[in-house]
């Protein structure tokens, strides 16, 4: 009896030595399991979001440099100017001189144009501003009023501090021009050049000069055509559907003409 209990007992405890072993390993390898695949999706989200930062500096970066490149890039000219950027003036000194500068639309809609000078006292521009359709050009001419020299200095070697800048905006087909349509779209205005002023001088023949003299030729032969009332091409529309033209002109004169003849033999 004693020694079956004593077996019974060993037995007992081999079991359960035999037991706990594995389920022991069996707590370590499930617990060991879960952490790593928690390791392994804090590595995974770590690596995603690390990959969405890399494309979100990508897309930020990109945007810098085009935003950069646009800025480095030149302004895409609407106005051709003639002279390209200067502007050539006779010098005599305490007179007032002109200049004369072409400007052509090269763009295809409508373009405002705007002078600006550093000088606004001395210095005018006929016509300040103006719209020109697609392809058209005119001459506009720049007056300026010379200052004497000083310190002995020579007539033609004397720098003009004075500055002009021509300002261009695309506006719709049916717009007015007024100088306020700069101020209200800024953002769209494009400064087309900055002039700088020469003199030249007046007793030496150069083709610049010479170039300068047909520019005001032309810029005075517009001004008085534009002064001149336009041509009768027919009959005039007076009142409320009224004709007029010249023949019922001659004959409504002729039959007053008549009527008082015939009063005065009675």
């Amino acid at each position: 009896m004693g020694i079956d209990e004593e077996k019974s007992e060993g037995e007992g405890k081999v079991w359960r030595l035999c037991k706990m072993p594995f389920w022991q390993t069996g707590n370590g390898s499930s617990s060991s399991s879960s952490s790593s695949s928690s390791i392994g999706n804090n590595n995974l989200y770590q690596q995603s979001q690390s990959n969405q930062l890399g494309e979100r500096s990508t897309v930020t970066s990109s945007n810098a440099v085009s935003s950069m490149a646009k800025s480095l890039l030149p302004t895409r000219r609407r106005l051709k100017l003639d002279p390209a950027n200067k502007l050539y003036f006779p010098y005599e000194p305490g007179k007032q001189v002109r200049s004369a500068i072409g400007i052509k639309n090269t763009s295809k809609s409508n373009v405002a144009f705007k002078f600006q000078t550093t000088a606004p006292k001395s210095c005018y521009m006929r016509p300040p501003g103006g719209i020109l359709a697609p392809g058209e050009s005119l001459i506009a001419t720049v007056f300026k009023f010379v200052e004497p020299p000083e310190n002995n200095e020579k007539p033609i070697d004397q720098k003009s501090r004075v500055k002009f800048k021509i300002m261009s905006l695309k506006v719709k087909g049916e717009t007015d021009y007024v100088p306020e349509l700069f101020d209200e779209q800024k953002d769209q205005v494009a400064v087309e050049q900055i002039l700088r002023v020469v003199f030249l001088d007046p007793e030496r023949s150069c083709p610049a000069l010479e170039k300068l003299k047909r520019q005001l030729a032309e810029a005075e032969a517009a001004l008085e055509a534009r002064k001149k009332p336009p041509e009768d091409a027919g009959p005039r529309i007076v009142g409320e559907g009224l004709v007029i033209d010249e023949w019922k002109e001659r004959r409504e004169r002729y039959l007053a003409r008549q009527q008082v003849e015939g009063v005065d033999s009675a």
